[in-house]
């Protein structure tokens, strides 16, 4: 039984442009599946989560960090009695906007699109879903529901100042109040963001041998967790240990988000999902307890993953690929796949332009930027 505050596919606001919809899905469960089988979901594998692609099998790639948010956002939702199928379609969709080589990429093509119009990758995750997406006759994109845009958009919360004209070009024709607070389901799917990245870099960063399990050990709420798992199991491996204590831990997040979600929703006692989007406060959190001590736990990915030296190194060096690879399609735009060339001789001025090369690169994979960078430009 769904909660009178989830979103109800029968009362759906419905797709820029209408279609009949399946008799056996209902329309945030065929959202989910159009994104699913889109070829931006696809490149996500190949596309850097913290470590670039190349760097080790065992790493988080987007793909399978897009998936970890998916698992941990269906638990969520299902306790809290949300839709599942629009929960679920907002956490797949929430990446596909990212560059190749992760923040570091999407950092090089905003000072280079700064002249253009900048560059977001929430906003162009809409884009990519209203219009990059070519598979369908009757229209560009994935003519994905109102609630499933709206939660793509306004995950993280009302978007306000200057709109990304990637975001202010589709509201225009399909507006998605952005002005207000997203669904309980898309609040959902960016706290599971969160505790996904949170847990998983942490494995990650001690597979690298960036840092050690007795340096997690110290950190707050980690510290708790080996201490149980020590009691526990005295003795056990360091292998085992860790990956003992790193569970508890992503228990801990979603304890606590479960906790703090049911206290305010019924504190609120919404009867409707509109009464979630003006509540005007984000009513799915981390209790400011566990927020204060993530954050301990954010600085020290921060100094000791995100900055390790061997990351910043590797930032160098694909940020050259991406400040090499803009200038050249801008400048001589017939490099671009023949698919592109309608796209550029409809471009009206550099501007235009500029965003059909930027849609371009930010749709590249780690390994084709690579390559394609080989090709044109040389070096390794």
């Amino acid at each position: 039984m769904l909660a009178p505050y989830a979103c109800d596919p029968e009362k759906s606001r419905g797709r820029l442009y209408p279609e009949v919809e399946a008799e056996f899905r209902s329309c945030f469960q065929r959202d989910r599946d159009r994104i699913i089988h889109s070829s931006s979901f696809r490149r996500l594998k190949h596309k850097t989560q913290v470590f670039i692609e190349h760097e080790g099998d065992y790493f988080r790639t987007r793909l399978t960090h897009t998936i970890e948010v998916g698992q941990v956002a269906r638990t969520i939702s299902g306790v809290l009695n949300l839709n599942l199928a629009l929960t679920e379609a907002v956490a797949l969709a929430h990446d596909l906007g990212h560059t190749p080589f992760g923040h570091t990429g999407e950092d090089a093509l905003g000072a280079l699109m700064a002249p253009y119009g900048g560059f977001d990758h929430n906003a162009q995750a809409i884009r990519i879903v209203t219009r990059l997406e070519r598979h369908y006759a009757e229209f560009d994109g994935l003519n994905l529901t109102w609630e499933t845009l709206e939660g793509i958009a306004k995950h993280n919360g009302p978007v306000t100042g200057p709109l990304p004209y990637a975001l202010e070009e589709y509201d225009k024709v399909h507006d998605l109040e952005l002005y207000t607070h997203a669904s309980a389901e898309a609040q959902v799917a960016a706290i599971s963001d969160d505790i996904a990245y949170n847990n998983h870099d942490l494995h990650d960063g001690l597979r690298a041998e960036l840092f050690s399990t007795d340096e997690l050990a110290e950190l707050p709420l980690l510290d708790h967790c080996f201490a149980e798992v020590d009691r526990i199991y005295p003795g056990l491996n360091y292998y085992r240990r860790r990956h003992e204590a790193l569970r508890r831990f992503f228990g801990i997040l979603v304890s606590d988000v479960l906790a703090v979600g049911k206290a305010r929703l019924a504190e609120l006692d919404p009867q409707s999902p509109q009464d979630i989007r003006l509540a005007g406060r984000t009513l799915i959190q981390f209790s400011p307890d566990i927020w204060e001590q993530l954050k301990v736990i954010r600085n020290f990915l921060f100094t000791r993953m995100y900055r390790a030296p061997s990351v910043v190194e590797m930032r160098k060096v694909v940020t050259a690929m991406v400040h090499d690879l803009f200038p050249l399609f801008l400048t001589n735009p017939e490099l671009l796949p023949k698919q592109w060339r309608k796209d550029v001789a409809d471009a009206k001025d550099e501007t235009e332009l500029a965003r059909i090369v930027s849609d371009y690169i930010s749709g590249m994979t780690d390994r084709f930027a690579m390559q394609e960078h080989a090709r044109l430009i040389g070096g390794d």
